[in-house]
């Protein structure tokens, strides 16, 4: 179920519309759909990263100053972001936790 869900997502990334399964198109066709399937998933989905942009920023457990301080960083302190919820963003940070929430104004993306 993950490898069908990242082959959609790097299919939607890629701006490539996903492809009937090789079975499909018939025995004599069977090696370009699958290359035509699994292409997309070879390529990395573009990776947002950001750089915190001062000292003692907080990392919380969820979006919002109501979820717990899980630990701070200091000002060029990269993350790899994972989504957004209002001004919050949510990634893992490098060589540390991850699933990690800042506020967007300490970061620079």
């Amino acid at each position: 179920m993950i490898k069908k869900m990242l082959l959609a997502a790097a299919a939607l990334v890629a701006g490539v519309g996903l492809v009937a399964s090789p079975s499909a198109y018939g025995a004599q066709n069977t090696a370009t759909a699958r290359s035509a399937v699994t292409a997309p998933a070879l390529r990395a989905a573009p990776q947002l990263v950001c750089t915190v942009n001062d000292n003692g920023v907080n990392f919380r457990g969820g979006p919002g100053t109501n979820y717990p301080v899980l630990g701070t960083v200091n000002r060029g302190q990269n993350i790899n972001a994972r989504g957004q919820e209002g001004s919050w963003l949510m990634g893992d940070l490098w060589g540390g936790p991850t699933g990690v929430w800042i506020h967007v104004a300490y970061l620079n993306c």
